[in-house]
């Protein structure tokens, strides 16, 4: 008798908008899934009309529609880690929830998609507090920038000294762990901090990459946390690895012209064979 099939792909979801203009958006988001070995899946909850230069349209899909991408993905392939990006409306914030409690969905990256590089306003206003309350204590991890958080916690964010207190009021929110990106500094050094619900904080620093090209960052990131999730390794070494592929990704896209305004990173800098799993392993 034949033997059947004994390995699987890291399998991991995108939930969240199109970019037409592929560099952010579940486009960054395949791409980096791909790029890091894992097999990339969808369940679209906005289309835009977006290029290098910004965002001209926001098309909502019907919160229905969602949750039928996301029971079609998960009823027949299965999940090992989710990456939530952009949630434009309270509805669709809903169908993310349920799901989450539905299928029990594990390894869940919340990225709090709410300002595009270019300035462009991303998330309704109302939204927010939904987003928090409902979506900030199902998530293992939140990934906001500088202006995310400001909006989160209702003041900015003026120095990397500051970074600390700021981790506190966004865990304060509900949030199981927090990766606050601190890209938006001044200076020559990126800081980023990394605080879980335990107490374990982590400094994280970076020389800065000089580049135009860095739409999508928060997209890739996040992605990349998800992807060495699904692939087993707990969170602070997710986002260690994550951190060196969206650096190698920037600095591989630095000296490219793409569109005249902020274009893409390199997502296939150095692609690696996608993993395969044993089948019966199973996402912690």
């Amino acid at each position: 008798m034949t033997q059947g099939p004994t390995q699987r792909y890291a399998r991991v979801l995108s939930i969240a908008g199109s970019d037409s203009g592929g560099g952010a958006g579940i486009q960054a988001d395949l791409k980096t899934f791909a790029a890091l070995g894992c097999y990339g899946m969808t369940a679209i909850t906005a289309l835009t009309a977006q290029n290098t230069l910004g965002v001209s349209g926001i098309h909502g899909v019907p919160p229905d529609f969602l949750k039928a991408q996301i029971q079609a993905v998960v009823e027949d392939i299965g999940v090992d880690a989710v990456k939530l990006g952009m949630l434009h409306a309270p509805e669709v914030v809903d169908v993310v929830a349920w799901a989450i409690d539905r299928y029990q969905l594990k390894n869940v990256v919340l990225d709090p998609v709410m300002v595009a590089t270019s300035g462009d306003r991303l998330i309704a206003a109302e939204t927010v507090q939904v987003l928090v309350r409902e979506l900030f204590p199902r998530a293992m991890v939140v990934t906001p920038n500088l202006d995310e958080a400001a909006l989160l916690i209702g003041h900015a964010i003026d120095g990397v000294d500051a970074l600390d207190d700021a981790a506190n009021e966004l865990l304060a929110l509900g949030a199981k762990a927090v990766l606050l990106k601190g890209g938006h500094l001044p200076g020559d050094e990126v800081v980023d901090v990394l605080l879980q619900s335990g107490g374990e904080r982590r400094r994280l620093a970076s020389r800065r990459i000089a580049s135009r090209n860095l739409h999508g960052t928060g997209c890739t990131l996040s992605s990349a946390i998800a992807a060495h999730l699904a692939l087993g390794a707990a969170l602070p070494e997710a986002v260690e690895r994550a951190r060196t592929y969206i650096l190698g990704a920037m600095a591989a896209g630095a000296d490219v012209k793409i569109g005249a305004g902020h274009g893409p990173l390199n997502h296939g800098f150095a692609p690696v064979p996608t993993h395969r799993l044993p089948l019966s392993a199973s996402a912690g």
